[in-house]
C-alpha cells in the first residue's frame, strides 16, 4: 500500500518547498549526516501544531522541530530520517512580561535580540549563556540547559525554565507546574512561575535536552532579574584554571558575584577582536593564559552601598586565597565597558563568536564538579597532543552553574570548510576526546550526535525507561526520530 503524502493542513503561505531552503536543514556545524525534508511548515499557534501532529499521525511523517536561525551547531536539527521541517520562527509574540514576579512568558519564536530591549524597557534582564547569537531561540536555549553567566540565581540545572505548554505527539496539548490549571490561561489565577508537577513529577524535565523528540513547545515562562543601577567588572588572571576556580568557589558560596566566566586567552580575544578579527592575534599574545570576568552589581535600593559592600568582599575573599583582582585585563586596557555590553547583550559581532576565526567549528561541551574540570580540561589537551593538533587558538570558556555545584566547560575547535582533511583529523580528535572525557568523570548532560552512543551503550536500563516515557508521550514515534536513544 502507498504511503500517504503530508498535505499541508494549515494557510498556503504557512508553507516552504524552495531546494535551497530545504538543503540548508539537511547539514550544520557539527557535520551530522541527516537527510533533505520534504517541506518546512511555520506554525503560528498551538491549534496550528496540534492540526501539524494530526496530519504527521495520519500520513506517518516526520516532525523535526527549529526555533532558532542558522548558524546551528549540535545536529539536533538534521534529519535523521527526513520529514517535514517545523519552524516557529512565526510564532514570536512576547505573550507577557511579570515583573513582580520576575518572569517573562513566550513562544519559541521569540530571540534574545527581540527579548532583550524589552525586558530592558521594562527595568529587567535575562540571565545569559554566555554571548548568545541574537537569532538564537529563548525557548529553545531555555530546553537546551544552556549554561547562564549569572549561577548565582540558579537554584537547579533546569533554571531558568519555569512552566511551558507542549503538544505531544498525540495531538493533545498540556501545561506543566502552576500554568497546569484548573481553567484556561485566561482564567487561570497563579502566576505560571511555579515549575514543579503537576502531581508529584516534574513534566517539565521531560522535554528538557530532548532535542524535540518528546513533544513540540508552544510556548515558555523563564526567569527574569532585576536590571541593575551599576555594575563593577572585576578580572582574575592565572596560567592555570585551577588557581581561578578556587576563589570563584568562594565568591559564589558567600553570593557576591553576578556574572561570572572564565576564559583561555583565544577566547577572549575572539570575544574582543574587531571587524574581521583583524586585531586578534595582537590580543591573543598580549592576554593571560587564562581570566575570570566578575561582576558585581548595585540594584533599585541603595546601589552604591551595595556596590561597595560586594566590592569589598570581593576583594577580601580574593586575598585570602593568594589571589590578587584587577579593574583591568592586561593585554586589552581600557575595553571594561565593551565587556560588560557583550556580557550583557546578544552577540552581534557575527553570526556566532563560535565561527569568527574560520566560519565553521565544532564543539566540545560537558559538565563536571568545578575540581574536576581542570583536570579534565588537561585531558582533552593531552589528546590534541598526541594527534599534533595545536590548542593555541582553540577558545575554551569555563562555566559555574548552579552556585558553583557544578561547571560547564566547552571548548571551540576551529575548522576550515574547504580543508576536507583537517576536518576529518578534527572529527576524529571530537571523538576520542568525548570518549576520554566521559571514561575521565565528565558527564554529557546534552548527548548530541555520536555522544549519544557514548552515553547510552552502557545505561540499559536507563535507555529502557526513556524509551518507555517515549511511547507514552510520542507513541507513534514522529517527534524527531534518529535523536538520543530513539
Amino acid at each position: 500500500m502507498e504511503r500517504e503524502v503530508f498535505t499541508n493542513p494549515l494557510r498556503p503561505e504557512a508553507l516552504r518547498t524552495g531546494a535551497a531552503l530545504l538543503q540548508s536543514f539537511a547539514a550544520d556545524e557539527s557535520g551530522a549526516a541527516g537527510r533533505v525534508p520534504s517541506q518546512v511548515i511555520y506554525p503560528q499557534s498551538r491549534e496550528d501544531v496540534q492540526r501539524i501532529v494530526h496530519e504527521a499521525i495520519r500520513t506517518a511523517t516526520p516532525l523535526v522541530p527549529v526555533s532558532s536561525g542558522p548558524p546551528r551547531f549540535h545536529g539536533d536539527t538534521v534529519p535523521a530520517r527526513g520529514g517535514v521541517i517545523v519552524d516557529f520562527s512565526r510564532m514570536q509574540r512576547v505573550l507577557r512580561i511579570d515583573r513582580a514576579s520576575r518572569s517573562v512568558r513566550v513562544e519559541p519564536g521569540v530571540t534574545y535580540g527581540e527579548l532583550i530591549p524589552q525586558l530592558r524597557a521594562q527595568g529587567l534582564r535575562l540571565s545569559l549563556p554566555f554571548l548568545p547569537r541574537a537569532n538564537k531561540s529563548v525557548v529553545a536555549s531555555r530546553l537546551e540547559r544552556e549554561p547562564t553567566t549569572i549561577p548565582k540565581y540558579q537554584y537547579d540545572y533546569m533554571d531558568p525554565l519555569l512552566t511551558l505548554e507542549v503538544v505531544y505527539g498525540t495531538g493533545e496539548d498540556f501545561r506543566t507546574g502552576s500554568a497546569c490549571g484548573p481553567g484556561t490561561l485566561d482564567t487561570l489565577k497563579a502566576d505560571l512561575v511555579n515549575p514543579w508537577g503537576p502531581g508529584s513529577i516534574d513534566y517539565f524535565r521531560l522535554v528538557s535536552a530532548a532535542q524535540g523528540t518528546m513533544g513540540l513547545v508552544t510556548w515558555a515562562v523563564t526567569k527574569a532579574e532585576i536590571l541593575p543601577r551599576l555594575q563593577q567588572l572585576w578580572f582574575l588572571q592565572a596560567s592555570d584554571p585551577a588557581r581561578l576556580l578556587q576563589p570563584i568557589d568562594a565568591l559564589l558560596r558567600k553570593r557576591v558575584l553576578d556574572e561570572c566566566v572564565v576564559l583561555n586567552r583565544a577566547a577572549l580575544a575572539t570575544m574582543l577582536a574587531g571587524d574581521g578579527m583583524r586585531d586578534y592575534a595582537a590580543l591573543a599574545r598580549a592576554l593571560p593564559a587564562w581570566t575570570a570576568l566578575l561582576v558585581v552589581a548595585g540594584y533599585e535600593r541603595r546601589p552604591e552601598e551595595r556596590l561597595a559592600l560586594y566590592a569589598k568582599a570581593l576583594r577580601d575573599i580574593t586575598a585570602a586565597q593568594g589571589v590578587e583582582p584587577g579593574r583591568s585585563v592586561p593585554g586589552a586596557p581600557g575595553r571594561e565597558a565593551e565587556i560588560l555590553h557583550l556580557l550583557s547583550n546578544a552577540w552581534t559581532k557575527s553570526a556566532d563568536w563560535r565561527i569568527r576565526a574560520t566560519g565553521s567549528s565544532r564543539e566540545l561541551l560537558f559538565i563536571a564538579p568545578m575540581s574536576q574540570v581542570p583536570r579534565l580540561a588537561a585531558t582533552v589537551d593531552d589528546v590534541a597532543a598526541q594527534r599534533r593538533i595545536s590548542m593555541q587558538d582553540v577558545p575554551c570558556y569555563i562555566q559555574p552553574m548552579v552556585q558553583g555545584r557544578g561547571c560547564h566547560c566547552e571548548f571551540v575547535f576551529p575548522r576550515l570548510p574547504t580543508d576536507s582533511a583537517a576536518a576529518m583529523e578534527l572529527d576524529a580528535l571530537h571523538r576520542e576526546a568525548a570518549a576520554q572525557l566521559l571514561r575521565a568523570g565528565a558527564f554529557f548532560s546534552r548527548p548530541y550526535g555520536d555522544w549519544a552512543q557514548l552515553v547510552y551503550r552502557d545505561y540499559a536500563d536507563g535507555v529502557a525507561a526513556l524509551r518507555r516515557l517515549k511511547g507514552v508521550f510520542d507513541p507513534h514515534g514522529l517527534f524527531n526520530p534518529g535523536k538520543l536513544c530513539f
